[in-house]
């Protein structure tokens, strides 16, 4: 039997996310998922500059976790743009598969910090 999966602190957003080449309709393009925690490790690495180990600390992963969900993620996002592919980061659906994802605001009885 797997261990549990831990439960990962990632930021709410209103809606899914969807980007897709312009001036191709979407029925015409192949679609790539991004996952939200894949999402949340290049937002606080690459957007916010955190590093591996202080983003690990933030979601409540190991670093080693984020250094994978990063390499996992930006291969994804290249493989899209080289592809005229569409992205797709489907938040509303992670939340509800991930009931430990949340806001990094202030914390809850989990850890992770709510809105």
């Amino acid at each position: 039997m797997p261990r549990p999966r831990k439960q990962r602190c990632c930021r709410r957003y209103e809606a899914d996310r969807v980007y897709k080449p312009q001036g191709i309709p979407m029925k015409e393009v192949s679609n790539v998922d991004l996952s939200l925690d894949q999402f949340e490790a290049m937002r606080l690495c690459d957007l916010e500059q955190i590093d591996q180990e202080a983003a690990g600390r933030r979601m409540g992963i190991s670093r080693g976790t984020i250094q994978r969900l990063l390499y996992q993620g930006r291969s994804q996002l290249l493989e899209a743009i080289l592809n005229n592919s569409s992205i797709t980061i489907n938040l509303k659906e992670s939340e509800n598969n991930n009931a430990g994802m949340h806001t990094h605001k202030r914390r809850n009885r989990t850890g992770c910090k709510n809105s």
